[in-house]
């Protein structure tokens, strides 16, 4: 990808879904305190503001802190700069692969800005049937999520298209 396109992405892609999931965060900390939320869907579906001090559902949130955010920080830097790679290779590919990269880019380094600055990922998604809960999880997450699963699923019918031919 050329500049001007990597600047194109950036302003209308992966800009916007960063700030709106900045957005809802800075709203979710404004209107309830840590361990507060709301009801959306009873029995299945809360606003509730939580930290998560670990990577996804938690993971590594016991080590401490000293090595942990640093560790984070490092990680996700490394991560961005393998997708801007990865967008760099993709002159040829179709727009869907672009948004995917954009998507997992996206949610990185939303959750990198949470770490940067309160050393934490602020998370308030809470889907759960009965006593079966998922994660609490936040727009970045959602948005890492779907960049992977469209990620593997590209890689998917690639893999079938070049065996077709």
């Amino acid at each position: 990808m050329k500049l001007n396109s990597y600047i194109k992405w950036g302003l209308f892609f992966v800009l916007p879904c960063y700030l709106f999931d900045q957005l809802t965060k800075w709203l979710i900390c404004s209107h309830f305190k840590i361990g507060q939320g709301v009801s959306i869907l009873p029995g299945f579906f809360e606003i509730i503001h939580v930290r998560n001090t670990g990577a996804a559902f938690g993971i590594l949130r016991g080590i401490p802190e000293a090595f942990r955010t640093p560790f984070f920080v490092i990680v996700t830097l490394l991560a961005c700069v393998a997708i801007l790679f990865m967008l760099r290779e993709t002159r040829e590919h179709p727009t869907f692969l672009k948004i995917t990269f954009c998507l997992i880019l996206t949610g990185a380094l939303g959750n990198l800005t949470d770490r940067l600055r309160l050393n934490e990922v602020i998370d308030f998604i809470h889907i759960h049937v009965g006593r079966y809960h998922w994660p609490t999880f936040n727009i970045a997450d959602t948005c890492i999520s779907i960049g992977i699963v469209c990620l593997i699923l590209y890689t998917i019918i690639t893999a079938k298209k070049e065996q077709r031919q």
